[in-house]
């Protein structure tokens, strides 16, 4: 036996000449030393995790829910967001009515005339249709007028005329033209009239998409 030998120890472990036996690490502390660092590893990301979820049910969420909020109040009635107030239609004795006959129906432009200033329009010219119009109206009639009309007098004209269609050209002025057409056959009726017209001056508002959006 070597003198580098410890007594007690032999066979493998005895130590001859001027070499030592190799020691190995044992792998059950490698294994331990692995676990322990991802624990750590998964506590940090767990913890960063919570922290963002922190900020969005608190900061995040609140400015989430209080945009819903004023979102959801604008569209209730009662809110304080008001939409617009719509435009004032002008009363049909504020607008000036020229009566056209496109027919060949003799009197027509007279008679229609006559039953619009009873109910209250201010009639201008009664004649003949203009060449570019005579006998080419196919329809019950046209109404021409300004740009500035479309949504005003016109509209308003078109309560006593069912099926008529609407123009605008570049004249100045607020008059309108009612030129009467071939298949022309009588003004709406007065009640019908005084019907559509109080429709066209308060419409009903039309329901917004994003009012059956749940959380309102």
């Amino acid at each position: 036996m070597s003198m580098l030998t410890p007594p007690g120890m032999g066979g493998k472990y005895r130590i001859t000449g001027a070499k030592y036996p190799r020691m190995r690490r044992n792998r059950g502390r490698r294994r331990i030393v692995l676990a322990v660092v991802a624990s750590v590893v998964a506590v940090g990301l767990i913890g960063w995790g919570t922290l963002q979820l922190i900020d969005v049910f608190t900061g995040g969420g609140k400015a989430t829910a209080a945009s819903t909020r004023g979102d959801c109040a604008a569209e209730r009635p009662g809110s304080s967001a008001k939409a617009p107030a719509p435009k004032a239609l002008p009363k049909p004795g504020d607008i000036k009515v020229n009566v056209y006959n496109a027919t060949p129906r003799g009197g027509l432009a007279k008679d229609v005339a006559a039953e619009l200033k009873k109910r209250g329009f201010t009639v201008g010219k009664v004649d003949n249709a203009p060449k570019e119009y005579d006998k080419k109206v196919k329809g019950t009639g046209v109404l021409l007028g300004p740009k500035s009309a479309a949504q005003s007098a016109i509209p308003v004209l078109g309560t006593q005329l069912a099926g008529a269609e609407s123009r605008t050209d570049a004249r100045k002025g607020g008059e309108v033209d009612l030129i009467l057409g071939s298949k022309f056959k009588d003004l709406a009726k007065k009640k019908d009239a005084d019907k559509a017209l109080a429709v066209l001056a308060e419409p009903k508002p039309t329901p917004s998409p994003s009012n059956g959006r749940k959380g309102c």
